[in-house]
C-alpha cells in the first residue's frame, strides 16, 4: 500500500438502491465483474481487501454521497451499509443538501 487515499465523491450522482451503489463504486473502486453486489462482498472488498487492486492500492478509502435516496432517511439498508465503514480505513460522508 502507498500512504494515500482514494476518494470517491458520488455526490450529484441519483443513488435510491443498493443496486445503484454498486454501480456507482464498480468502476471508480477497480471492482472486478465476478463482484457480489452485496453488503458481505463489499466488507471483504473495503475491510479485509485482496478484491480490488484500486482499493488495496490506498491506505484510505473515502465515499462521498448526499443525504437523499437511499441516504436520506432511516432506511435499513443504509444503516447496514454505513455499519460497514470503520471510519478509519474506510469512510462514508453523508453530506447533507444545502
Amino acid at each position: 500500500m502507498t500512504d494515500n487515499e482514494l476518494i470517491v465523491d458520488l455526490r450529484g450522482r441519483r443513488i435510491e438502491t443498493l443496486n445503484d451503489f454498486w454501480d456507482a463504486v464498480t468502476k471508480p473502486c477497480g471492482l472486478p465483474e465476478w463482484f457480489g453486489r452485496n453488503l458481505d462482498a463489499w466488507s471483504d472488498t473495503i475491510q479485509t481487501r485482496g478484491i480490488s487492486e484500486v482499493i488495496d492500492s490506498h491506505d484510505i478509502l473515502s465515499v462521498h454521497v448526499d443525504q437523499q435516496g437511499l441516504f436520506g432517511g432511516q432506511r435499513q439498508e443504509a444503516k447496514a451499509l454505513a455499519g460497514i465503514f470503520d471510519g478509519e480505513q474506510n469512510r462514508l460522508v453523508i453530506h447533507g443538501l444545502a
